[in-house]
């Protein structure tokens, strides 16, 4: 049978990647959208020229905790159990945090962090259930070392790393593995509209001199859902070109 995935923030330039990756490795994607971008969605449904067969859409707020456990309940009695769940929704609203106020904060940690209690929790007890189902959570390099002007970014990205151990501890005896990815610099829309000169001065800090793939990362992504990583959990994938050595 066809495995399932549900991968929250689908749509981005890494989202689109490990759609198109777990749909390489047999999975069909539940691709959630918020729901008022539906238009944006379908647009992306037909550029990408999916079908039903192979992708969903599916309109969820993950900052929403009551809307999460109603619309996830729904679709666990439709579909049946999660096979995979991919934690990949997150924004940044950067500045200083002399400069920073509560807003900026509270809309980083409601999306990239609490938005894991609110997509995680409805559908963890059916795969611990079923067994033998797969966690990846996307985090950040910057949830590791830090940024300068990212405070809210990298305090949601280092929390999800801390959730990862802890499901972890949870999930292994029922052989939900749940590990977490650490993208560096990747070559997304947005990463590649930044100002030439931005982009060259990040590259330069990087050991291998360049961005990494919305495809490399999807590629990790695709690792950790497979039965080869089945005796890995609670861990971090760097994936940043050495970024992190330095």
């Amino acid at each position: 049978m066809t495995k399932l995935a549900l991968l929250t923030g689908a749509k981005g330039g890494i989202g689109s990647a490990i759609t198109e990756g777990l749909i390489e490795a047999g999975y069909r994607v539940i691709a959630t959208f918020y729901p008022g971008n539906e238009a944006c969605a379908k647009e992306w449904f037909v550029e990408n020229n999916y079908s039903e067969e192979n992708v969903k859409l599916f309109g969820l707020d993950v900052t929403n905790t009551e809307e999460c456990g109603e619309r996830l309940k729904a679709l666990l009695e439709e579909e049946g159990t999660i096979d995979l769940l991919v934690n990949n929704a997150g924004i940044t609203r950067d500045a200083t945090f002399k400069r920073m106020d509560y807003s900026k904060w509270e809309q980083v940690i409601d999306t990239n962090l609490n938005s894991l209690f609110n997509v995680t929790q409805p559908v963890f007890s059916s795969m611990l259930e079923k067994g033998n189902c797969r966690i990846v959570n996307i985090t950040s390099v910057n949830g590791l070392k830090g940024q300068f002007g990212q405070a809210n970014y990298s305090a949601a990205k280092a929390g999800m790393i801390g959730f990862t151990k802890a499901l972890a501890f949870e999930g292994a005896r029922s052989g939900v593995t749940v590990n977490a990815i650490a993208p560096g610099y990747t070559a997304t829309p947005m990463v590649e509209a930044m100002k030439p000169e931005v982009l060259e001065s990040i590259k330069a800090e990087i050991p291998m001199g360049r961005l990494a793939t919305p495809a490399e990362i999807a590629s990790a992504v695709v690792f950790l859902a497979s039965e080869k990583s089945g005796y890995i959990t609670g861990e971090t994938l760097s994936v940043n070109g050495g970024l992190y050595m330095n």
